[in-house]
């Protein structure tokens, strides 16, 4: 069965959609990467704070190993700039985890911002195109084995306004067993799935009904 109707108007709707669908992800995209950027921003205090750790433990791991030179006292000089030295190390490793954090929150908000709403809406895109996808391979099965299954689905929901432009009598004559009403009535079901009237008929010289 084809994705798309043979209907110029239904395959129309149901091109529409596929690029409704698509601008929609694009979309989406779009503002998920600037929000990706935006919450990247705040990353920017936490790699400063890295950087000054970083800075603060070269300068203090220098001035140690100086004060190591020191004759008698170099070690008990530089043990404190030691220190300062690994507290500037912590310094440094906070703020890497900082960054951390905040990639990893930019990441999940950009993937949140494209899953929900593009899921949102794939989902009802897809019900809608495989339910047509289904009614039409039925109707399709149904104009070759039972249309008056069509012509009474046609009766049961077609707008009254299409079935006022038949015929008068037609329903009648369905009632009564006249194939020419049937498939009437069963045309009306196949235009609404966008598939051509002839379908009854091509289906009808292919098993050498007529």
């Amino acid at each position: 069965m084809p994705l798309y109707a043979p209907s110029p108007a239904l395959r129309g709707r149901q091109l529409a959609a596929d690029v409704g669908l698509l601008a929609w992800l694009v979309l989406w995209v779009l503002l998920a990467r600037t929000v990706h950027g935006a919450v990247l921003a705040l990353a920017e205090p936490g790699r400063a704070v890295e950087d000054l750790g970083a800075s603060v433990a070269g300068s203090m791991s220098s001035a140690a190993q100086a004060a190591e030179d020191v004759p008698v006292v170099g070690d008990e000089l530089a043990a404190p700039f030691e220190a300062l030295g690994s507290a500037g190390g912590s310094v440094g490793g906070a703020g890497q985890a900082a960054q951390d954090a905040v990639g990893t929150l930019a990441a999940v908000l950009a993937v949140v911002l494209v899953v929900l709403p593009v899921g949102w809406l794939l989902l009802r895109w897809l019900s809608w195109r495989l339910s047509w996808v289904r009614a039409a391979g039925a109707a399709r099965r149904l104009a070759t084995a039972d249309p008056a299954v069509l012509a009474a689905r046609a009766l049961a929901t077609a707008p009254l306004g299409r079935l006022a432009d038949l015929p008068p009598g037609t329903a009648d004559a369905w009632r009564a067993g006249d194939p020419a009403a049937t498939r009437a009535l069963a045309a009306v079901e196949l235009a609404r799935l966008g598939l051509p009237a002839d379908t009854l008929e091509r289906d009808e010289r292919r098993l050498g009904l007529r």
